[in-house]
């Protein structure tokens, strides 16, 4: 196989896709994997304070700015006017892993499951329409469709479909 495993997590807004994302993290860390996450968001974001000394060399006009310390290094790159990189672009940057766990990228051509909660912003199920979504977990009953359906907490079956379908190997 080249490159890593992928696989997604999609859903429309409030569907529950970033709580999911988060435990399945969890679960395949405690089950001892390497996970690494790419999420995709539609708007504006800063993971940077104003006034700290990165926000002041990224206001300057730096290209990229890496932080790094004794526990963890941060690469913020602009795009000043460039277009978004594409997902394979940021895929190749991702250190190696066993999973990569990819949150929105709603068009992308990976296996995902589709995340629905009843509260989410859109209710128009996704399924139908993306060949690509191979499960679906929902906080409701979910009966027009042929994928597997899961509970939207059930975390461990969800993390075993997934391993499954990506081709994890058992940790010894």
């Amino acid at each position: 196989m080249t490159g890593p495993r992928i696989f997604g997590i999609s859903g429309w807004k409030n569907s529950g896709k970033t709580g999911l994302a988060v435990r399945l993290v969890s679960e395949f860390t405690r089950r001892g994997y390497r996970i690494s996450t790419i999420k995709h968001a539609h708007h504006d974001f800063d993971i940077d304070k104003v006034g700290a000394d990165s926000f002041r060399h990224r206001e300057a006009g730096a290209h990229e700015v890496t932080i790094v310390s004794g526990t963890r290094y941060a690469i913020m790159h602009e795009l000043r006017g460039a277009p978004e990189p594409s997902f394979e672009e940021i895929l190749a940057r991702i250190a190696p892993c066993d999973l990569v766990l990819i949150e929105g990228y709603k068009r992308e051509p990976i296996p995902k499951i589709e995340a629905r909660r009843v509260e989410a912003k859109n209710r128009e199920p996704l399924a139908p329409g993306d060949p690509h979504i191979v499960a679906i977990a929902a906080d409701h009953q979910v009966s027009d469709t042929t994928l597997p359906v899961f509970d939207l907490d059930d975390t461990m079956a969800i993390a075993d479909f997934i391993a499954r379908t990506v081709g994890l190997p058992d940790q010894a």
